[in-house]
């Protein structure tokens, strides 16, 4: 079973990484200019379909090279895992203010409204504590779900994709609003708000 554990363990790390390695290549400004040339402004919401047909994929894999492997939890693990669960969705609600979700999702394009990263800088909501409070939510999730070996590495690898996807997404950022985003970035913790509230109200919707 263990033999099997092991073996299913790299299968699912390696389709894991060819998740992030596709997810990479198609943020890319070339195939960018591929999508964009073919699906005009259902580009961003093609791009988002592309990549949750692939994340499917990925727990596919999981599904069919791990096996079952359970585990027994205590009343306050039980308990646990509720409230991180519950703080996971209270974080993304609580977020879903803070982000233009049509842009993000590619509808607002469909309607000619916007390109992809035109959205502005904003600190608002959860954004003025964390600089990715979808991401910490997610993680928060994540952890919330584990049951057996199967979610748990789908939680590990999960959060590692996130981490490590933070690194390319904040270069973007930097790129695109410079300064703004800099000044922004020595303030606001990326997941973790242990410096509560970060960056000053009067900022929350434009640099310093």
């Amino acid at each position: 079973m263990w033999n099997e554990a092991v073996i299913g363990t790299v299968a699912y790390a390696l389709a894991w990484t060819a998740f992030g390695a596709a997810h990479s290549l198609l943020a890319r400004e070339t195939p960018k200019r591929v999508l964009r040339r073919r699906l005009g402004r259902a580009t961003r919401l093609g791009w988002n379909l592309i990549a949750l047909v692939q994340f499917a994929l990925v727990l596919a894999v999981g599904r069919t090279v791990l096996p079952d492997i359970t585990w027994s939890r205590s009343a306050a693990m039980t308990l646990a895992q509720l409230v991180l669960g519950v703080a996971g969705v209270a974080v993304w609600l609580a977020s879903s203010r803070s982000y233009d979700l049509s842009r993000f999702a590619g509808i607002a394009q469909l309607r000619g409204v916007g390109e992809d990263d035109e959205e502005p800088f904003s600190a608002r909501g959860p954004l003025a504590y964390i600089r990715h409070p979808l991401y910490a939510g997610s993680i928060l999730i994540l952890l919330a779900l584990v049951r057996d070996l199967r979610s748990a590495e789908t939680a590990v690898f999960a959060t590692l994709y996130i981490v490590i996807g933070l690194r390319f997404e904040e270069a973007a950022l930097l790129r695109r609003l410079g300064p703004t985003y800099a000044a922004y970035r020595s303030r606001v913790p990326a997941l973790l708000p242990w410096r509560g509230r970060a960056w000053p109200r009067r900022f929350s919707d434009c640099g310093p």
